[in-house]
């Protein structure tokens, strides 16, 4: 299945640091395409993939698991760390359980994480019921483009498959299970209006982790896909700064002198 315009994913060759960027359930990387394209045009290599079951058709993602989307952003570590000298990881929503997850199991691989308005709970649709009711329910509809700025949508799906929320409450169990083995520096942004995801699971996140280095931003103008919205220039300022106090090797080019492209476009 072709994947939509606008849906590709992107990679940027730049220096010694490397940003991995995980975006969020039923969602692409056009939502997080200006937070990369920013961190590219400062010199950092980022990487950007587009998760299984994403970016085409609703149906597609009915067939696949949490293992799927995990084991795609934990190949994109893996080439990064590979490269880089040092390697964050960003997510946004579901994509911020997948960056929390990777901390989790990857420990000093990883040397930060940038989160905004993370997901740690499948809230409403009678979660509890979601075992059975995928059964009966293909799909319900969408969670795309809650976006407060006019005039900006989020290329995701109208439709939710059921099963994928099944495999997404699963994966959210699971990495909640997981938070107190994430102790890398930590920053989370979150919406103070977000009709997807609550303030409480930033909280949860907040209050589980075991990093001493802990930052919390509320977005005051934004809703759940910040990345996108009035906020949005201020998701990436304060994110190079975070890279760039942890990291002084931000911008530099790697040893072998590989110069920087742009492989999304």
């Amino acid at each position: 299945m072709p994947v939509l315009p606008g849906a590709e994913p992107y990679r940027h060759d730049g220096g010694e640091v490397g940003i991995l960027l995980c975006h969020g359930f039923t969602g692409s990387p056009q939502s997080l395409r200006p937070w990369a394209e920013y961190l590219a045009e400062r010199g950092l290599t980022v990487s950007l993939p587009l998760l299984p079951g994403h970016g085409t058709r609703w149906e597609d993602l009915a067939v696949t698991a949490w293992q799927d989307w995990y084991a795609e952003v934990d190949r994109a570590l893996r080439e990064l760390t590979e490269r880089c000298s040092k390697v964050f990881v960003c997510g946004l929503s579901m994509g911020g359980a997948l960056a929390l997850r990777l901390a989790a199991r990857h420990g000093d691989e990883i040397a930060g994480l940038v989160l905004v308005n993370p997901g740690n709970k499948v809230h409403d649709l009678a979660a509890h019921t979601l075992p059975v009711t995928r059964h009966l329910v293909r799909s319900v509809k969408g969670i795309a483009s809650d976006i407060a700025k006019e005039g900006v949508a989020e290329l995701g799906y109208d439709r939710m498959p059921l099963h994928a929320v099944y495999q997404l409450r699963r994966f959210f169990q699971l990495v909640d299970r997981e938070l107190p083995q994430v102790t890398q520096p930590l920053v989370v942004l979150h919406s103070v209006h977000d009709h997807v995801v609550p303030p409480a699971d930033s909280a949860r996140v907040l209050g589980r982790v075991s990093s001493t280095d802990v930052t919390e931003i509320l977005l005051e103008q934004s809703y759940h896909v910040a990345t996108l919205d009035h906020d949005a220039d201020r998701i990436f300022e304060e994110s190079y700064a975070f890279f760039d106090r942890l990291a002084p090797e931000v911008g530099k080019i790697p040893s072998e002198g590989v110069e920087g492209t742009s492989t999304g476009d």
